[in-house]
Protein backbone atom coordinates (compact mmCIF):
# COMPACT_ATOMS: atom_id res chain seq x y z
CA UNK A 1 0.00 0.00 0.00
CA UNK A 2 1.48 3.61 -0.91
CA UNK A 3 2.41 6.02 1.94
CA UNK A 4 0.53 9.43 1.24
CA UNK A 5 1.89 12.25 3.17
CA UNK A 6 0.34 15.08 5.44
CA UNK A 7 0.13 17.51 2.87
CA UNK A 8 -1.23 15.25 -0.02
CA UNK A 9 -3.94 13.37 2.24
CA UNK A 10 -4.68 17.62 3.24
CA UNK A 11 -5.46 18.74 -0.27
CA UNK A 12 -7.99 15.68 -1.01
CA UNK A 13 -9.54 16.00 2.01
CA UNK A 14 -10.36 20.08 1.95
CA UNK A 15 -11.00 19.17 -2.17
CA UNK A 16 -14.06 16.49 -0.53
CA UNK A 17 -15.36 18.83 1.73
CA UNK A 18 -15.45 21.50 -0.80
CA UNK A 19 -18.21 19.06 -2.62
CA UNK A 20 -16.19 19.12 -5.40
CA UNK A 21 -15.76 15.48 -6.46
CA UNK A 22 -16.67 12.23 -4.78
CA UNK A 23 -14.94 10.02 -2.80
CA UNK A 24 -14.24 7.98 -6.52
CA UNK A 25 -13.55 10.75 -8.77
CA UNK A 26 -10.79 11.68 -6.63
CA UNK A 27 -9.55 8.76 -6.36
CA UNK A 28 -9.29 8.39 -10.30
CA UNK A 29 -8.38 12.44 -10.13
CA UNK A 30 -5.13 11.43 -8.26
CA UNK A 31 -4.04 7.94 -9.54
CA UNK A 32 -5.21 5.93 -6.60
CA UNK A 33 -6.34 2.47 -6.41
CA UNK A 34 -9.08 2.88 -4.32
CA UNK A 35 -11.44 5.73 -2.71
CA UNK A 36 -11.41 3.47 0.72
CA UNK A 37 -8.02 5.74 2.03
CA UNK A 38 -10.08 8.96 1.28
CA UNK A 39 -12.92 7.82 3.21
CA UNK A 40 -10.93 6.95 6.09
CA UNK A 41 -8.55 10.77 6.01
CA UNK A 42 -12.10 12.37 5.85
CA UNK A 43 -13.52 10.41 9.14
CA UNK A 44 -10.07 11.28 10.83
CA UNK A 45 -9.88 14.45 9.42
CA UNK A 46 -13.30 15.58 11.08
CA UNK A 47 -12.72 14.10 14.39
CA UNK A 48 -9.36 14.95 14.79
CA UNK A 49 -8.51 17.71 12.87
CA UNK A 50 -4.94 17.87 10.61
CA UNK A 51 -3.11 15.75 13.35
CA UNK A 52 -5.52 13.10 12.45
CA UNK A 53 -3.69 13.21 8.81
CA UNK A 54 -0.17 12.57 10.13
CA UNK A 55 1.19 9.42 10.88
CA UNK A 56 3.38 9.07 14.28
CA UNK A 57 6.51 8.39 14.32
CA UNK A 58 7.76 7.01 16.67
CA UNK A 59 5.55 3.98 18.22
CA UNK A 60 4.04 4.43 21.17
CA UNK A 61 3.62 1.76 23.62
CA UNK A 62 -0.07 1.43 24.95
CA UNK A 63 -1.08 -1.51 27.75
CA UNK A 64 -2.18 -4.21 27.55
CA UNK A 65 -5.89 -3.44 29.45
CA UNK A 66 -6.47 -0.72 27.34
CA UNK A 67 -5.91 -2.67 24.35
CA UNK A 68 -8.42 -4.98 25.52
CA UNK A 69 -10.59 -2.40 26.52
CA UNK A 70 -10.62 -1.02 23.09
CA UNK A 71 -11.61 -4.21 21.10
CA UNK A 72 -14.43 -5.24 23.76
CA UNK A 73 -15.55 -1.61 22.72
CA UNK A 74 -15.71 -3.27 19.32
CA UNK A 75 -16.54 -6.09 19.97
CA UNK A 76 -19.62 -4.73 21.86
CA UNK A 77 -20.79 -2.47 19.46
CA UNK A 78 -20.13 -3.93 16.17
CA UNK A 79 -17.94 -0.92 15.27
CA UNK A 80 -15.79 -0.64 12.41
CA UNK A 81 -11.89 -0.46 12.92
CA UNK A 82 -12.15 3.40 11.72
CA UNK A 83 -14.93 4.13 13.99
CA UNK A 84 -13.49 2.38 17.10
CA UNK A 85 -10.12 4.19 17.04
CA UNK A 86 -11.72 7.66 16.69
CA UNK A 87 -14.07 6.56 20.05
CA UNK A 88 -10.62 5.45 21.27
CA UNK A 89 -8.87 8.75 20.31
CA UNK A 90 -6.34 6.90 18.09
CA UNK A 91 -5.42 7.67 14.82
CA UNK A 92 -4.64 4.53 12.97
CA UNK A 93 -7.21 1.77 12.97
CA UNK A 94 -5.27 -0.53 11.70
CA UNK A 95 -3.03 -0.59 15.03
CA UNK A 96 -6.64 -1.89 16.27
CA UNK A 97 -6.59 -4.58 13.41
CA UNK A 98 -2.97 -5.67 14.57
CA UNK A 99 -4.49 -5.89 18.44
CA UNK A 100 -7.42 -8.20 17.55
CA UNK A 101 -5.03 -10.27 15.58
CA UNK A 102 -2.80 -10.74 18.15
CA UNK A 103 -4.89 -10.89 21.23
CA UNK A 104 -8.26 -12.49 19.91
CA UNK A 105 -7.99 -15.98 19.66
Amino acid sequence: MAKYNKEFKLKIVQEYLLNTLSFDRLAQKYGMPSSTPIKHWVKAYKAFGEKGLQRKVVNEEYPVQFKLGVLHFMKQTGASYQETAIQSKLNNPSLIANWNRKLVK
